[in-house]
């Protein structure tokens, strides 16, 4: 059975785990597949956030590969707490993308990250904050105003509908929110020629 090492690991491996910082779409799956085989490695898997890449014997090339992924917008993460943060992130992102089809009232977010990391909320978010510059709370309400520019591009509910669906107590709490981070209204977005839509690995 193969073994698993990290990039680091001065022993040569078969296989060989990538942690990779700001993959947070299938863009970003079918970006770093696509470099990586054309590197000439035996990509095994790719998922929002790691590769398992491959070449006999012979130890990854770890600048080249640095080098690739920041030609195209992410980066190899080295330290325990960044590769931690990205987690969280890729936990905020399903989470929001799941609230559409969750239950009614969703499960707290808090609980959601304790709970999938196995460790205490407070702890996570202090984690959070000292890489990033910022809240988790306040990535979580960037990701979702990211989902409701999406669903008022679709057209296809109204923003009631919407509100209910992305679990806010209100449509003027909805309005509020959306306003204080785009500058504008949710209909008043409606209306622009161009809707401005952050991509999910720009979001921070």
């Amino acid at each position: 059975m193969a073994r698993t090492r990290s990039i680091d690991s001065g022993a040569s491996a078969e296989r060989t785990v990538l942690k990779i910082k700001n993959m947070v779409c299938d863009r970003c799956i079918r970006v770093v597949r696509e470099e990586l085989t054309a590197m000439g490695y035996d990509v095994r898997s790719v998922e929002l956030g790691e590769a398992v890449v491959s070449r006999g014997r012979t130890a990854p090339d770890r600048d080249a590969i640095r080098k690739m992924l920041e030609r195209n917008g992410f980066e190899l993460l080295d330290d325990r707490r960044t590769q931690r943060v990205e987690q969280m992130k890729r936990i905020v992102i399903r989470y929001v993308r799941e609230l559409d089809t969750t239950q009614r009232p969703p499960e707290k977010f808090a609980d959601v990250l304790s709970r999938e990391l196995n460790s205490e909320y407070d702890a996570l978010s202090a984690l959070f904050s000292s890489v990033e510059n910022t809240t988790v709370e306040h990535y979580v309400i960037l990701q979702k105003i990211e989902r409701v520019k999406e669903l008022l591009v679709y057209d296809q509910m109204t923003l009631s509908e919407i509100s209910y669906r992305m679990g806010y107590s209100s449509v003027q709490h909805l309005s509020s929110q959306f306003k204080a981070v785009t500058g504008f209204t949710p209909s008043a977005f409606k209306r622009l020629k161009t809707h401005v839509r952050t991509p999910l690995d720009k979001v921070s």
